[in-house]
């Protein structure tokens, strides 16, 4: 695995957000430790849920989409089912909406407020198939509810 540890990322992640600061800071903040900490990525970032879509917020990596409809690609089903999804091929992915032709395979985790709604997703990218494994996945999710704790 090409991570750093699940303690040492969700602590690294939460010194690093605050509840104190605007939703962009973090968010950017959050996909530059990303793009730093996991191996073997090209892509890391938000999108967040803007009028019935979800809108592109702070990466790292290459240009993305802007607004991605909810049910569409990885990031839209994700989000409409609140699940997190591993696809070790994108190619594969009914409806994959292709950002950057590199893209092999991706994880999205749902991001939710206080109430439990969905109010965006967390994305990574890998230009190698079959990247993400279930200890990624498991990570990342935990990773996510330290996110969510800073902007929920």
């Amino acid at each position: 695995m090409s991570m750093k540890t699940d303690d040492n990322l969700v602590r690294q992640m939460e010194a690093l957000l605050s509840r104190d600061d605007w939703v962009v800071t973090n968010l950017s903040n959050g996909a530059a430790l990303l793009m730093d900490a996991v191996g073997g990525i090209n892509w890391a970032g938000f999108y967040l849920v803007r009028e019935n879509m979800l809108a592109l917020g702070p990466f790292q990596g290459k240009p993305a989409c802007t607004r991605i409809p909810l049910e569409k690609g990885v990031c839209g089903v994700a989000a409409a089912e609140n699940r997190t999804l591993r696809v070790a091929d994108t190619g594969a992915f009914p409806g994959y909406i292709a950002c950057d032709s590199a893209t092999r395979s991706e994880i999205v985790v749902p991001l939710h407020d206080r109430n439990g709604a969905v109010l965006g997703v967390m994305d990574i990218d890998s230009a190698s198939p079959a990247r993400f494994t279930e200890d990624d996945q498991r990570i990342l999710e935990a990773v996510a509810r330290a996110v969510e704790r800073a902007i929920g």
